[in-house]
């Protein structure tokens, strides 16, 4: 792994925010590329947001790329000196507690565990616990079991890395290697053949559907219209495809009239393409694409919609996946 060794703080926080509900292996290619196109934390502080929501594009959460920029410019704003503390750390936009921990013992030779998935994975089986590690006193409580052994390790970083990189290619969540982990004589749910009962999930809600129509409209010169997600929302500051929320039956009259209510617009005929589904944390969604002919009065543009080249733009991922199909026929 590219950011294991490195003692730069930059670095391994650009690392561990990636890594964050994301697996190693997806995270390779983009850690490289992002270290590449913003080397300091001052390149990171100075660039524009879409500039770093592109080299994000198709990693997902992208609150903690806006998080990351909007820390690396307070810490740029204070002189341009890393955090010298775990509570320094921790009181940045998107480092929690197992995220200061990790950067600390990695660079600052603190002894704080790291509780994270992976680390909550390995000890939910070797210790058969039932609790519920999405709530923090779960958490404190397998933080506390680890302190001791991080403090007898000597070297905390080594330890919270050895910790993370077993359950991320050793205890994995499916079919976990057990015939090479060194912790597997002494594991509980290796003993009764119960590695996949742990961590205990609580039973998951349906999450709710949700349907728009979205509309493809591209110029002669091959630029598409987007529509800009603007705040702190869901995937806000990204481009995605216009789209309004689904009402009644597609007939041609009411995919004109949505056309109209997102872009203002009119359109001569509007042909189905594809149904994509996206699934996000708390909803389903079903993402009807249409490509629209004959559109006129699009000439002038509220700020919040631009054609442009998707090459150019962070676009959210469903946008990305109907583009690459639309564009292939």
């Amino acid at each position: 792994m590219p950011w294991r060794g490195s003692q730069d703080p930059y670095a391994v926080w650009v690392s561990e925010i990636m890594l964050q509900q994301t697996q190693v292996e997806t995270v390779r290619g983009y850690f490289l590329r992002f270290m590449e196109r913003f080397p300091t934390v001052q390149s990171l502080a100075e660039a524009p947001e879409d500039d770093v929501l592109k080299q994000w594009e198709g990693l997902g959460y992208y609150t903690r790329a806006r998080n990351l920029q909007r820390a690396a410019r307070q810490i740029v704003a204070a002189g341009g000196a890393m955090p010298a503390t775990l509570e320094a750390w921790a009181a940045l936009p998107g480092i929690g507690a197992y995220t200061a921990a990790s950067i600390s013992s990695i660079c600052l030779d603190v002894y704080a565990p790291v509780v994270d998935g992976n680390v909550i994975r390995v000890f939910a089986r070797y210790l058969m616990w039932k609790d519920d590690f999405r709530k923090p006193p779960a958490r404190a409580k397998l933080a506390e079991w680890l302190q001791p052994a991080i403090e007898a390790s000597r070297n905390p970083g080594d330890f919270n890395q050895a910790m993370m990189d077993l359950g991320a290619t050793c205890c994995t969540p499916k079919k976990p290697a057990c015939g090479r982990c060194p912790l597997a004589e002494s594991c509980l749910a290796k003993r009764n053949g119960t590695q996949d009962a742990y961590p205990v999930k609580p039973t998951k809600k349906v999450p709710p559907t949700r349907e728009v129509w979205a509309f493809i409209v591209q110029r002669k010169d091959g630029a598409i219209l987007f529509r800009h997600r603007e705040g702190e929302r869901l995937l806000g500051s990204l481009w995605e495809l216009p789209n309004v929320p689904v009402e009644g039956e597609a007939t041609p009259e009411a995919l004109r009239s949505a056309f109209r209510k997102a872009t203002g617009g009119t359109a001569r005929t509007v042909t189905p393409v594809q149904t994509l589904t996206h699934v996000f944390s708390h909803f389903r969604l079903l993402f009807h694409v249409y490509a629209v002919t004959g559109a006129s009065r699009l000439t002038r543009l509220p700020p919040h919609l631009a054609f442009a080249d998707p090459a150019t733009l962070p676009l959210t991922t469903v946008t990305r996946k109907a583009l690459k199909v639309r564009l292939k026929d």
